[in-house]
């Protein structure tokens, strides 16, 4: 059975615990962006490379993959792979100003990837 939802408070080193079921599903690394709003996206490495990088690939001249390109390069952060054994992801403090996080982190699968959101503002 698929894990589509997740609740965390981040530890003082600001690392969110990606639960165990999930563990395999990031195993070819952690790409973390801002979101479309105030929250992240947290995507699988290969989710990444095969889904976003080819959809911000485009002409130069497109003012729209531009666009989304500073969106989701912005603050960009892949994660280690010793993080990512141990099922720790560090959380820059830019990101987590941006998304209005400060401790409490509810997680929901959008597609094949997941929006962290601050738990005041998860509806």
């Amino acid at each position: 059975m698929q894990t589509d939802y997740f609740e965390r408070k981040l530890d003082d080193k600001r690392r969110l615990t990606i639960p165990a079921e999930l563990r395999a599903e990031f195993a070819s690394g952690v790409v973390l962006t801002r979101g479309f709003g105030k929250y992240l996206h947290l995507y699988p490495q290969q989710i990444w490379d095969r889904e976003v990088e080819s959809a911000l690939t485009g002409s130069i001249l497109d003012e729209r993959v531009a666009d989304l390109n500073v969106k989701f390069r912005r603050g960009k952060n892949r994660i280690g792979a010793r993080s990512k054994k141990q099922g720790r992801v560090t959380i820059e403090q830019h990101l987590l100003d941006y998304a209005g996080i400060d401790r409490e982190v509810v997680a929901v699968r959008a597609g094949e990837y997941f929006r962290l959101i601050a738990a005041e503002n998860a509806e």
